[in-house]
Parts: C-alpha cells; sequence; structure tokens
C-alpha cells in the first residue's frame, strides 16, 4: 500500500469530495481517507441540493469541473426553480434528490480519476514539520504522507447528539463515531476553536400520512440541469407536500421546552438563525398562527419523508405528539427521531483566501469546520480547497475566487475577513453583484478560469468550447438579424406585445420585457439551431435583455478591481498606525487583508481608517523608498571610487 501522495484529503463528504475531486483533476496523486466508504458523499440532513443562492454555487461547482452537478442530476426526483416571479438574478434551482442514489453517483465520480485512491480509517493526528504540514496518522497506526493536507470533517470534531435533556452522546452523526483525537491535535497547533450547533427533524413513514389533507407540489416539467458537461439520466420523480403546524402543536412544544437539549441547557453552541429549530420558532414567534412544513421523500425505492421544518432535539415521545397535531399526520408513524448536534470549528479569520491555514504552510480546511452550513457551501469551499492544495503541491500560484467572479468567492471571502458568529449560510444578498452571478451564467463565468487553472477534464473542455461557442452566436444572431413583422407578429401577439408594422433587429425585440428568446428564434426558424442552443440561452437573454444593467454592474465590479490592486503589505505592524481606531487595528492584525478592499469588508474598520491606512503605508513606503535609494547612493559612488582607483 503507498503511504506517500500528493495531496491527502480527510472526510469524505461535500467538502472532501470536491476536494479529492479537484486536486485528482489537476494530475495530482491523491488519497481521500473517511470512516466509512459506504458513506462518501452522505446526504445527512436534507436529500436537496439548491435553492435560494445555493443553486447557484452548485452550478458553480459544476462549471468549476466538479462533482455535485452530475451527483444531483442522476439522484434528481423533484425539480423547482425558486423566485421565478422575480428577476433572474434571484432565481434559484433546487432539486430534491433519491438519498442513496446521490451517494453511489459521488463514489462512482470520483472513481473515474485514476490519480485519486480511497482509504477507510479515522485520521487521529497530523504529522508537521516545524510549521509545515507532512501527513496524517490513523487511528490504526498508519502514517501517510503529502505536503499538503485538506481538512473536511463536518460535523465530526468532538460532535455530540443530543435528543432531549441529558449530556448527550459522542457522535459525528447518528450511527457514527466522532472524531475527538483530530480535535485534540488541531487545537495543540493553537488554533482558536469554539462550537456550533445544527439539528435534524424527525423522518416519517409515508404510508401513514393522509395525503387528502395536504397540498401537492408537484415537479416543474423538464427543468434545469445542475451539470453542464455530462448529462445523467434522471431516475424518476415524486412529489412533495405542504402542510401547517397549528396551534396544538405550539402548546406541546412550550409546554416541553425545558425538554429540549437547546432550551433545558445542555446545549451552549449557537445554531444556524435561518434554519431554526421547531423550539426556535415558537419561542422567537409566539404569535405566529403557524410554521410551514414541507414532506419531502427521502427516495425513489422508499416511502420514508423527511419532515422539512420541524428540526428540534425534544425526547422522541414529544416529538412523536407534535407530529400528530399537525395536519395530514394525526396516525403518522415515526421512523425516525430529529436530534441536535453540537461540533468544533475554527474560526475562519485564521484561513487566507485559499483556505490554507496561515500558521501551518500546506494544511487547508473546508467546510462546516470553518463555522459554514449547508452541502452547497461545503462543496464550494472544498472544491477551492482542494485545487489549492493541488496547485501548493505542484508548486503553483492559488486559486482565489473574487467577489465578482462567483458566489464562492462571495463566501470564502465573508469567513475571512468579517468571520463568523452563527453558522454561516449563502444568500442572494450577501453578493453585491447579483446581476453577474446568476445560476444561468455559472459555465460562461468560470468554466474559461477553471480551463485555465487545469481543473477541466479535455471531455470538460470540449463541452465548455462548444458550449461558449454556441453563446458566441446566438448573440451574434440576435444583433444582426432583422424580422419581418409577418415572422413575428404572431409570438409577439401571444406574448401580449404590440405587433410589428416594420422590419426590427432580434435584439430590439428581446428587450421587451414580455418578449422571450426562444418564441423569437422558433419564430424566425433559425437555421444555425443545434444541439445545446436551449441550455445556452438562458444567459444569452439576460445579458442582452438587461444589457444596461449587466454593464452597470461590471463597471462597479472593475472599480472595486482597481481598488483591490492597492496591496497591503503583510508584514505591516498594525499597533503603531496610531491614526487608526484601536478597534481597526485589532481587527486588520487578526485577518491581515491583503488588499484595500479586502480591509474594507472587516468589520469595525471605518472609511476613514482606510483613508489612514493608506496614508500610513505611502508613508512607511516612501521612508523606504529614501532609505533604499541613500543607501543606493552610497554604494554607487563607493563602487565608483574603487572603479576610479583601480583605473
Amino acid at each position: 500500500m503507498d503511504r506517500t501522495y500528493d495531496v491527502i484529503v480527510v472526510g469524505g463528504g461535500h467538502a472532501g469530495a470536491e476536494a479529492a475531486a479537484a486536486a485528482a483533476r489537476l494530475g495530482t496523486r491523491v488519497l481521500l481517507i473517511t470512516p466509512d466508504l459506504a458513506r462518501i458523499g452522505q446526504m445527512s440532513c436534507n436529500p436537496a441540493i439548491g435553492g435560494i443562492a445555493k443553486g447557484v454555487v452548485a452550478r458553480e461547482v459544476d462549471a468549476l469541473g466538479g462533482v455535485m452537478g452530475r451527483a444531483t442530476d442522476a439522484a434528481r426526483i423533484h425539480f423547482r426553480m425558486l423566485n421565478r416571479s422575480k428577476g433572474p438574478a434571484v432565481w434559484g434551482p433546487r432539486a430534491q434528490c433519491d438519498r442513496t442514489l446521490y451517494s453511489l453517483a459521488v463514489r462512482r465520480v470520483l472513481e473515474e480519476l485514476s490519480t485519486l485512491d480511497l482509504f477507510q480509517d479515522m485520521v487521529s493526528d497530523l504529522v508537521l514539520q516545524c510549521d509545515r504540514i507532512a501527513g496524517v496518522r490513523t487511528r490504526t497506526g498508519l502514517e501517510f504522507r503529502a505536503p499538503a493536507v485538506v481538512i473536511t470533517t463536518g460535523t465530526f470534531l468532538r460532535g455530540r447528539i443530543h435528543v432531549g435533556l441529558g449530556a448527550g452522546v459522542e457522535g459525528g452523526r447518528a450511527g457514527e463515531e466522532a472524531s475527538v483525537e483530530l480535535a485534540c491535535a488541531l487545537e495543540g497547533r493553537e488554533l482558536e476553536v469554539a462550537r456550533f450547533k445544527t439539528g435534524t427533524p424527525p423522518r416519517i413513514d409515508g404510508r401513514s400520512v393522509d395525503y387528502g389533507k395536504l397540498e401537492e407540489q408537484p415537479s416543474e416539467a423538464g427543468g434545469v440541469r445542475f451539470s453542464a458537461f455530462v448529462h445523467e439520466e434522471f431516475p424518476g420523480e415524486r412529489p412533495c407536500w405542504i402542510t401547517w403546524t397549528g396551534k396544538e402543536l405550539r402548546d406541546i412544544v412550550q409546554e416541553n421546552l425545558e425538554r429540549s437539549a437547546r432550551f433545558g441547557g445542555d446545549i451552549a453552541g449557537r445554531g444556524p438563525r435561518y434554519c431554526p429549530s421547531i423550539e426556535d420558532k415558537i419561542v422567537r414567534f409566539p404569535d405566529a398562527r403557524g410554521h410551514q412544513v414541507f414532506l419531502e421523500p427521502e427516495g425513489l425505492d422508499t416511502t420514508e419523508l423527511y419532515v422539512n421544518g420541524l428540526s428540534t432535539s425534544l425526547p422522541p415521545e414529544v416529538q412523536l405528539r407534535f407530529l400528530r397535531s399537525v395536519p395530514g399526520l394525526e396516525r403518522v408513524r415515526m421512523t425516525r427521531s430529529g436530534y441536535a448536534i453540537e461540533y468544533d470549528y475554527f474560526l475562519p479569520h485564521q484561513l487566507r483566501h485559499s483556505l490554507e491555514v496561515k500558521s501551518v504552510a500546506g494544511l487547508f480546511f473546508a467546510g462546516q469546520i470553518n463555522g459554514t452550513t449547508g452541502y452547497e457551501e461545503a462543496a464550494g469551499q472544498g472544491l477551492v480547497a482542494g485545487a489549492n492544495a493541488g496547485l501548493a503541491a505542484l508548486g503553483e500560484a492559488p486559486f482565489i475566487l473574487e467577489r465578482d467572479q462567483a458566489y464562492i468567492g462571495v463566501l470564502i471571502d465573508d469567513l475571512v475577513t468579517k468571520g463568523v458568529d452563527e453558522p454561516y449560510r449563502l444568500f442572494t444578498s450577501r453578493a453585491e453583484f447579483r446581476l453577474l452571478l446568476r445560476q444561468d451564467n455559472a459555465l460562461a463565468r468560470l468554466g474559461p478560469v477553471a480551463r485555465e487553472r487545469g481543473l477541466l477534464s479535455p471531455s470538460q473542455t470540449r463541452v465548455l468550447e462548444q458550449r461558449l461557442e454556441t453563446e458566441r452566436r446566438l448573440i451574434e444572431w440576435f444583433r444582426s438579424t432583422r424580422l419581418e413583422p409577418e415572422q413575428v407578429n404572431d409570438a409577439l401577439a401571444e406574448a401580449g406585445s404590440s405587433p410589428l408594422r416594420t422590419p426590427a433587429r432580434a435584439v430590439e425585440l428581446l428587450r421587451r420585457p414580455e418578449v422571450r428568446s426562444d418564441a423569437l428564434i422558433r419564430a424566425a426558424n433559425a437555421s444555425f439551431v443545434e444541439d445545446g442552443w436551449e441550455e445556452a440561452l438562458p444567459a444569452v437573454e439576460v445579458d442582452l435583455k438587461y444589457k444596461g444593467y449587466v454593464q452597470r454592474e461590471r463597471d462597479r465590479a472593475a472599480a472595486l478591481r482597481a481598488r483591490a490592486a492597492f496591496r497591503i503589505p503583510q508584514d505591516i505592524v498594525y499597533e503603531g498606525l496610531v491614526t487608526l481606531s484601536h478597534e481597526a487595528r485589532e481587527k486588520l492584525d487578526q485577518v491581515r487583508p491583503a488588499t484595500l478592499a479586502q480591509a474594507s469588508r472587516v468589520s469595525g474598520v471605518s472609511p476613514a481608517d482606510l483613508q489612514n491606512l493608506v496614508m500610513e503605508i505611502r508613508k512607511q513606503g516612501s521612508a523606504a523608498s529614501e532609505r533604499f535609494t541613500g543607501n543606493m547612493t552610497v554604494k554607487q559612488g563607493r563602487r565608483t571610487d574603487r572603479v576610479s582607483r583601480e583605473t
């Protein structure tokens, strides 16, 4: 068995799978170590991918060559485009997946990579040489060597599961061991550590549900594929169902709050504000008439349903009581009780934008270990960390995504510059350039970047180049084609738009809000149409229809890039910059931003602090330049004198 690799990835969840795949696509030799190979790509909470902002991230991961898009398509049993009634900048594709098929698909995609090995064991310690990573040790006593290691441990670091009151039981997920030794080893490196919590709802037997009392939510016809590179066959469809809690459930929860691990005092860590437990909802919104509950299928070959909206750490008997108070669930049978889990995370200001730990060269963190929540956030971090681990092993420059390039760039910049005080979740409101960062243009945005850095396989590169050429031809067609009234007036009437009286360019008609691009192409019977044009069309339509708004965002992004060009010396001593506020000096010293743009996003740093920081850096640079010039003058004078004497 080989013990030496270029990159080692610890953990086989969403972050670990993407990290290992990204490093392997770069051509490095990679080892992924996880406690249970049967649970690679496990969807430990809701078996769903995507949503608001999250759906964009899933498509960005795919555009960068990742695993998540293919696995989602291969397991998709329900699809909806969220926010479709709003502008395209905030549309969010979401797919309910077959839990088992998703995990199998992730494993299948990983095993296609010839330079990636899988190994089942629990990593218990790091191998270090001074302040540089050299490998890992496992619980069974094996030692594996690599100059780059990515830690993606999810909720396993000192994980503790709580159902009702009591000390809880150690575990990273239900039925799996916690990782205690590795948590201690990492903390022993004097890294700042804290605790967060998250939770899951109970699962129920769908055969015991009265569907006549529920609102059916069918899957959208067709739907967006998450993967642009490989068209996996969709396995089948299942509907989701909607119901509501009422006064009876609220009374049951209020009567038993002291029996909840969260409210009984057994859990101290903060939980995700935007995915609260039912206890949190009842306490925070005591006057709410009810809360929406989604019943979502776990897979095609099971009747089990995920009860989205009722996450809890109450005792099992209380969970069954409140379930049976919900319309449609009066006779429900619970198959698994919900639980809360508390775990360690490491404060992300200790990372570079490459996700490398500042104090340990070659060590990278990705996923919930950085204080985030969600499969998509984990996958995005995993891909970036894995890519940078591979690039570091190859001696190449790091791969950094900016805020105007990707939601993944927004996510990582927020973590590193702002830190977290609750589990971090992405929203469209976190991005300044939402019109640029859409789900429909992820491939055009990030595919060329991935190709340039070697993150795409040859087959993925061919698909990318064909897609970019199709988009180019579509744009040219809309700009150059003049349409006659008799060609398009029927289509315009169907769209509720006024008819043409004289010929008009297709792009002018497309800028009418009610007119769709595909209707114009079909009305004109365009001869260039080929396979793949329908997938390329949405991004083209938005760029042309909202050209002015898109250009305005691009100009703003360019201005931000110019600001980012002002570099901050990494050896600067903030304590001595007395013109900055005390808080700004502390925060900047903690984060140590590389650019002025990053410094502007550090909490506690005011515009006045930024202005003074620029003045201080220029002042120090001027002084250093004078010293350097003075020294050179002396040296040149001495050299001239010496040459004169020798002559």
